[in-house]
């Protein structure tokens, strides 16, 4: 019964040989296929380095919504998929990118949460921190040999390829920069949640702790006094208190301290550091509320200064220099724990208006669900916080918090202002 078909063609049927043949052929042809894409390492999302921020109506890594659907940090063990399926899975569990989330937002996150190791650098007085450069898997532009490049102080990180991993106590960073974007302020950079494995690295930061990795970006302006170089501009507590009084015009001169940076960038700053309770910015002295003794401003024997007005400074006061105009918001772990009672109204003196963007949303009742559908893309951080259990604790004292910000804002009839497009 198997020859017939062959009989009603006039063929003969091919000899045993012949089919081997035929399969060999079949076989070598497929060997030699190129692999489709389901199996083809891809590069970056975009072929383009971190580039420098954009103007308002594109803030920094941040802003406006970008609707394509885009990678978003991967997991280790999502880092042996293919990319092809590694997309449909995002799709799957993540069916739409949040909209606070830009494109470059998610280029940085990308690079820094599955960037390979190539050099280190330790970063001066900050013994626990280390920066360190990244080379993107599938980056032509890698080096071609070493996995070790020379670690230079200043020229190694000039084109946005680097991170600082902090330390796992700061882990609360992440938090901050979702928040930083649920608000649509713009102003933190880049941060994820990362365990490290790099035999570049010491003990200390492969021993299996999850910490945060930011973004370092090239372009921060610091000032030339090596005491106080953690500052683009030098400002004194009274200064800065001059400077928010009502109608009172900006510095004419350019060497004013922070002549260039506008009222409306202290308000998102205020903002910022009163619902995570950040004081090292405006407060490091703690003279807004009773510090505990084992304060760092208590055992440096700052808090003494709160006496004497004239001697308080503000620190972590950076912008860059390609939009020297907008502040850059730097160490922002905050104070998750400290306690209602205690909190620091003093980060909002002299604030006579607020973000009307930033506002709306603390008065959506949606910060919360917002927060958690933003922190979802950081798979290691979700994970190790127990989920949307183990976080909702945090995000409901950011929320009260928030609550507590809008009581202030309609008891002292404070205003809203639009942001600028």
């Amino acid at each position: 019964q198997a020859q017939r078909p062959w009989r009603r063609t006039a063929m003969k049927p091919p000899a045993p040989a012949a089919v081997g043949a035929l399969l060999a052929l079949a076989l070598l042809a497929l060997i030699h296929l190129p692999p489709g894409p389901e199996h083809s390492l891809l590069p970056l999302p975009a072929s383009a380095p971190p580039g420098p921020p954009r103007e308002a109506a594109a803030p920094p890594s941040g802003g406006q919504a970008h609707r394509r659907r885009l990678p978003v940090p991967r997991t280790r063990l999502q880092q042996e998929q293919a990319p092809g399926r590694r997309r449909r899975g995002l799709e799957r569990d993540i069916p739409h990118i949040p909209p606070w989330l830009s494109a470059d937002d998610l280029q940085k996150m990308w690079l820094l949460s599955s960037g390979q190791v190539v050099s280190k650098t330790r970063v001066p007085a900050h013994g626990q921190i280390m920066r360190v450069r990244l080379r993107a898997a599938g980056d032509a532009k890698g080096d071609a040999k070493g996995d070790v490049l020379p670690a230079s102080p200043e020229g190694d990180c000039q084109d946005g390829r680097c991170g600082l991993i902090k330390r796992p106590g700061d882990l609360y960073e992440v938090l901050a920069f979702h928040l930083d974007r649920v608000l649509g302020l713009n102003r933190s950079l880049p941060a994820v949640a990362r365990r490290f494995s790099s035999r570049l690295l010491p003990y200390s930061f492969t021993d299996g702790a999850l910490r945060p990795i930011i973004w370092w970006a090239p372009d921060l302006q610091h000032l030339q006094d090596t005491s106080n170089d953690q500052n683009s501009c030098a400002l004194g507590w009274l200064q800065y208190q001059e400077m928010l009084q009502p109608h009172r015009p900006m510095p004419v001169a350019r060497d004013s301290p922070c002549s260039s940076i506008p009222h409306s960038e202290w308000s998102r700053l205020a903002l910022f550091d009163f619902l995570l309770q950040v004081h090292d910015r405006l407060d490091r002295y703690c003279c807004g509320f009773q510090p505990d003794p084992s304060e760092p401003c208590v055992e440096e024997m700052l808090h003494e200064k709160c006496r004497n007005p004239a001697e308080l400074v503000l620190v972590h006061i950076l912008v860059r220099r390609s939009v020297p105009s907008r502040l850059v918001f730097i160490d922002n772990a905050g104070r998750p724990q400290h306690p209602e009672e205690k909190l620091n109204f003093r980060l909002l003196q002299g604030i006579g208006s607020f973000p009307a963007a930033a506002v709306a949303r603390l008065r959506s009742g949606t910060l919360q669900s917002l927060l958690l559908q933003s922190l979802r893309l950081d798979r290691e951080l979700w994970e190790s916080q127990g989920g949307a259990e183990g976080l909702r604790p945090l995000l409901q004292t950011i929320d009260r918090r928030a609550q507590i910000l809008l009581h202030h804002i309609q008891e002292h009839n404070l205003t809203v202002f639009e942001d600028s497009p």
